[in-house]
């Protein structure tokens, strides 16, 4: 692995069997079939695509929350795939993750400084609990929280709040990577621009990388250096933030953008927009060769037949025919 890249995935596939009855065979969902991307040391990697793309099981896979069905995650120069014991301990320690929902996240029971002391007692990391207790003050300030919240339960903040306090948790590790999954979707709209700043200023701060999975094109691209495209399991298009904002090559990217609103009325009324016929195929039995073909006005014969990889195109990677 390059000094510069902290994370390498290559061919991750996570399926799912599902149940179709007594003694009838099982059906497979597949989730994600073959990603293949790396995200740099202090760089925000992107991911987007509709609702089902496998966006938020990619983001749980890479923290092992989900067991890979195939493929290979490198964090820091270690293939993590199959880690167990104190190793696990320590990836679990350097990468963690920022779940979607404030509100299911955080237990109801515990104080906010139990919430946040918490991954501080199980990986040992102070001697007192005088010193576990001044770090949650510390982590309280960063997130723009008051050192006397720590007496305070999760219901007693609003949405944002607990959205901090998960922040705030998060950060008790000192990681090196986070895996943002839709961090801001569950919140206002007026709040959703404090977290994003807050993410910002952490990352400007202590370096950390950002996995950043959203379906707000807008805001990913105000957050992300690269962003990746997926649909359906599958990654379609990857570059830099304003290439792929700017100037989309995949038709389903092409497709995604011509959907997001322009706030200027006169530019929302000359804007074409691409709308997709049919509906999204089922992840437990995709289409045949390139999985975009059963919505793409651009599909040729060629695409029910092979399955596009990934390549270099105007200097991103696309996965389409077209580019050929």
């Amino acid at each position: 692995m390059e000094e510069n890249i902290i994370l390498k995935v290559e061919n991750l596939k996570v399926h799912f069997p599902v149940s179709n009855g007594f003694l009838k065979k099982k059906s497979i969902v597949k989730a994600v079939d073959g990603l293949n991307f790396e995200i740099k040391k202090g760089e925000t990697f992107g991911l987007v695509g509709e609702s089902g793309c496998g966006k938020s099981t990619t983001g749980r896979a890479i923290v092992k929350i989900y067991t890979p069905t195939e493929g290979k995650i490198e964090f820091d120069g270690k293939d993590v795939t199959k880690v167990k014991g104190a190793e696990i301990k320590q990836f679990k320690k350097d990468m963690q993750m920022i779940f979607q929902d404030p509100y299911a996240s955080l237990n109801p029971r515990m104080t906010v400084g139990e919430i946040i002391r918490e991954p501080m007692d199980i990986h040992k990391i102070y001697n007192t609990k005088e010193e576990a207790e001044k770090r949650v003050r510390e982590l309280l300030e960063i997130v723009g929280l008051k050192p006397d919240h720590i007496r305070r339960y999760p219901h007693e903040f609003s949405g944002g709040q607990r959205q901090r306090i998960g922040i705030a948790r998060t950060l008790a590790l000192n990681p090196k990577f986070i895996v943002c999954d839709e961090p801001i979707s569950a919140l206002d709209v007026s709040i959703q621009a404090q977290v994003i700043n807050l993410l910002e200023e952490i990352q400007e701060e202590l370096g950390i990388s950002y996995l950043f999975i959203a379906h707000d094109l807008s805001m990913v691209k105000h957050i992300s250096d690269r962003i990746g495209v997926m649909y359906l399991g599958n990654m379609v298009e990857i570059g830099e933030s304003d290439d792929v904002y700017h100037k989309p090559l995949h038709p389903y990217t092409q497709a995604l953008l011509s959907s997001v609103p322009i706030p200027d009325p006169k530019m929302a009324n000359v804007k074409q927009r691409i709308v997709l016929e049919g509906e999204l195929p089922s992840p437990i039995n995709p289409p045949s060769g390139c999985v975009f073909r059963t919505r793409c006005p651009k599909a040729t014969e060629r695409c029910s037949m092979e399955k596009p990889q990934l390549k270099e195109v105007e200097g991103r990677q696309v996965a389409c025919f077209l580019y050929e």
